[in-house]
């Protein structure tokens, strides 16, 4: 009895740590910029396996020195729902259910938080089977802090300079430079857009060398992003927030 008893402390006591210690990291990465994160770490392993040089491009930079473009981008890309949702698309999630409960070829339904969590927090790793559903839960939990600790325009932010870009290129200003020869802040609207369509697969999908696929995807994504207009502003956001609560209050 002894033995259990100790057994299941350290059990919770192991359990309590591990909480506290993933609310502090996500509470530091509110404010600290995030230089790093496991998908680099394993790019650069891989590439060390190979016998190839490291290829290792990232240069964190604040939402305010990238283009507005490239967050309506990715935006109209990616998650379109994101300014919206709590951290998960039920809707993308559905279809994605639908679609392999009917053996079809099925896409992603990931949010761009998701992704975030999974770039931050997560070593990706190719599992299957109940390890990928413990994943997903974890990235799940994750998910659920970000969105309760930071606010829509921190999530792209790190999103933004923690996303795979190309072969050992990781955020914007990385692929800005190697890509198109300039910084983030100055890439054009049609380059953004490229980058944003890319993102699927970085490392096939070259940004800086498209193929008629991505230029007809590009297409698509700047129709996309004239419908939607613009990613809103910080101040912009909270206005809308506040709006939206009001008018909660007033159903109530």
């Amino acid at each position: 009895m002894k033995f259990f008893s100790r057994l299941g402390n350290i059990i919770k006591w192991m359990l309590i740590v591990i909480v506290a210690g993933s609310i502090f990291l996500v509470l530091l990465f509110r404010f600290v910029p995030v230089y790093t994160s496991p998908l680099m770490f394993i790019r650069a392993y891989e590439q060390v396996k190979r016998g190839e040089q490291i290829r290792w491009h990232h240069q964190w930079v604040p939402l305010d020195s990238i283009s507005s473009d490239l967050p309506l981008a990715v935006l109209s890309c990616e998650d379109q729902n994101f300014l919206i949702h709590n951290g998960f698309d039920w809707e993308a999630i559905k279809k994605v259910i639908d679609e392999r409960v009917e053996g079809e070829r099925y896409r992603g339904g990931s949010t761009i938080s998701q992704q975030t969590a999974k770039n931050v927090f997560l070593f990706p790793t190719s599992s299957s089977g109940k390890l990928a559903w413990f994943r997903k839960g974890v990235e799940a939990y994750f998910t659920v802090l970000m969105e309760f600790m930071w606010d829509k325009h921190r999530i792209m932010e790190v999103y933004l300079n923690t996303i795979e870009m190309g072969d050992g290129i990781y955020g914007a200003e990385a692929v800005a430079q190697e890509h198109f020869g300039c910084s983030a802040k100055d890439l054009t609207r049609n380059q953004c857009a490229m980058i944003a369509v890319s993102l699927p697969n970085p490392i096939r999908m070259n940004s800086g060398s498209p193929t008629n696929y991505m230029y007809r995807r590009q297409s698509w994504c700047l129709k996309q992003m004239k419908w939607i207009g613009h990613f809103p502003t910080r101040e912009e956001l909270e206005e809308a927030k506040g709006e939206t609560e009001g008018e909660r209050e007033d159903e109530e």
